[in-house]
C-alpha cells in the first residue's frame, strides 16, 4: 500500500481542506416547533459565520421560508428535501477518499438507536445525489447503522470512537465489537480503532458520541472534556475517560498531547433536566473554528484554549444555548464535505 495520501482509502480529517459545510434547517414540523425562531436564528449565525470562509449547503423544507431568516446569503446555497430533524452530522453522508476520488458513504441513520423517527433524514443524502447537487463523487450505501458524530479521524488511519455508542444494542446488534472494528477498518481504510469505554454527558441522546467528549485536533493532539468537581455526577466517568486518553498513543507510538476543555456550568431545561453543554462540539472549517458557547463564565476560557490549539485559525464563538434544549450542539448540526466533492447548485 502506498502511503501517499491520494493512493489509499482513508477518511479525511476535519482539519483538511473542505468544499462546503452542510446543515439541515429547523422547520415547523420538527422538534424545534416550540423554539423555531430561536433555533433558526442560531442556525443563521452558524451558516453566515461559516460562509465567510467557504460554501454552505442548507437543506430545508421550503427555500422561500428559510431564505427570509437570512441577512446575507453570499456563499449560501439552499436545496429542498424532507427531514425529520436537524442533526446533519449524523444523517449526512460520510466522505472518504479512495485513490484521490471522493466516495460519499451513506449509512443507515435510525434516530440514535430507534429513539426518534428518522425515515426522512435517512433519505437526505440520496436526495442530494438524486437532485444532482453533489458532483465529482460517487454514492455508496451500506446496510450498517453509523452516525458521523460517533467517529473522529486523523486522516492517517486512526479512528477514535466510543463503545457506548457503537456497541449500543439498537444500532448493529448482529455484530460484536471485533466485527464492528473490522467494518470500520474496511470502510475507512483505518489501521487502528481507539475505543473509549468511559465518558458521558447528562442529557445526551446519542449514547456518548465522541464529538461531545474528545476530539482529534491534529494527528498528535486530542482536546477533551474534563471534570474536576468530585460532587458533579460526571466526575468519575470523565476522570476514567481522561485516564484512557493518557494510555492512547499516536501513529508513531508517542503519547497524545491532551488538552483539557473547561467543564460547562450545569444548564437545565424548564423541567429541570440537565442539558449536554460541551465545548468539545466545535466545528473545523477552512480558516476558522466555530465554537459553541452557552452564555457561561467558561466561554472565554474555551475560546482561549481553542485559539492555542489552532493558532492559525480564527475562533468564532456562537451562542448555542438553544441547541442543547434538543440535546445537541454546533458540531452535531454540521457536516463537512472534503475539497474533492463538487457542489452543483446556483446561489
Amino acid at each position: 500500500m502506498n502511503n501517499s495520501s491520494d493512493q489509499w482509502l482513508r477518511l479525511p480529517a476535519e482539519w483538511e481542506p473542505q468544499s462546503f459545510l452542510q446543515l439541515t434547517f429547523p422547520h415547523p414540523h420538527s422538534d424545534w416547533a416550540y423554539l423555531l425562531d430561536q433555533a433558526s436564528a442560531c442556525f443563521v449565525d452558524i451558516i453566515e459565520a461559516a460562509a465567510r470562509f467557504q460554501k454552505v449547503l442548507v437543506v430545508c423544507d421550503n427555500v422561500k421560508r428559510v431564505h427570509a431568516y437570512f441577512r446575507n446569503t453570499a456563499n449560501v446555497y439552499f436545496v429542498e428535501a424532507p427531514s425529520n430533524d436537524t442533526w446533519a452530522r449524523d444523517h449526512s453522508g460520510i466522505t472518504v477518499l479512495e485513490n484521490g476520488k471522493a466516495i460519499v458513504q451513506d449509512y443507515i441513520f435510525n434516530g440514535w438507536g430507534k429513539k426518534f423517527e428518522a425515515g426522512q433524514d435517512n433519505l437526505i443524502t440520496k436526495s442530494l445525489f438524486g437532485q444532482g447537487i453533489l458532483q465529482h463523487c460517487e454514492l455508496k450505501s451500506f446496510d450498517f447503522v453509523l452516525e458521523g458524530g460517533s467517529i473522529e479521524s486523523d486522516g492517517l488511519g486512526t479512528i477514535l470512537t466510543t463503545t457506548e455508542c457503537l456497541l449500543e444494542e439498537n444500532r448493529n446488534p448482529q455484530y460484536a465489537q471485533q466485527e464492528i472494528e473490522a467494518i470500520l477498518k474496511q470502510n475507512f481504510g483505518a489501521k487502528r480503532i481507539l475505543w473509549l469505554s468511559n465518558g458521558y454527558l447528562a442529557g445526551d441522546d446519542t449514547d456518548s458520541h465522541i464529538d461531545t467528549l474528545a476530539r482529534l485536533c491534529n494527528e498528535n493532539t486530542i482536546a477533551y472534556v474534563g471534570c474536576n468537581d468530585p460532587e458533579d455526577e460526571h466526575f468519575e466517568a470523565l476522570q476514567k475517560m481522561k485516564a484512557e486518553l493518557k494510555r492512547f498513543t499516536t501513529n508513531d507510538g508517542r503519547p497524545y498531547k491532551l488538552v483539557e476543555l473547561p467543564f460547562a456550568d450545569p444548564c437545565f431545561d424548564e423541567e429541570g433536566n440537565r442539558l449536554p453543554a460541551t465545548y468539545a462540539n466545535f466545528t473545523l472549517i477552512n480558516g476558522a473554528v466555530l465554537l459553541p458557547v452557552y452564555g457561561l463564565k467558561q466561554d472565554a476560557e474555551a475560546v482561549d484554549i481553542l485559539q492555542q490549539i489552532f493558532p492559525e485559525k480564527e475562533i468564532i464563538p456562537i451562542n448555542c444555548r438553544v441547541l442543547i434544549e434538543q440535546h445537541g450542539s454546533l458540531h452535531c448540526v454540521t457536516m463537512q464535505y472534503p475539497g474533492a466533492v463538487g457542489l452543483n447548485i446556483e446561489n
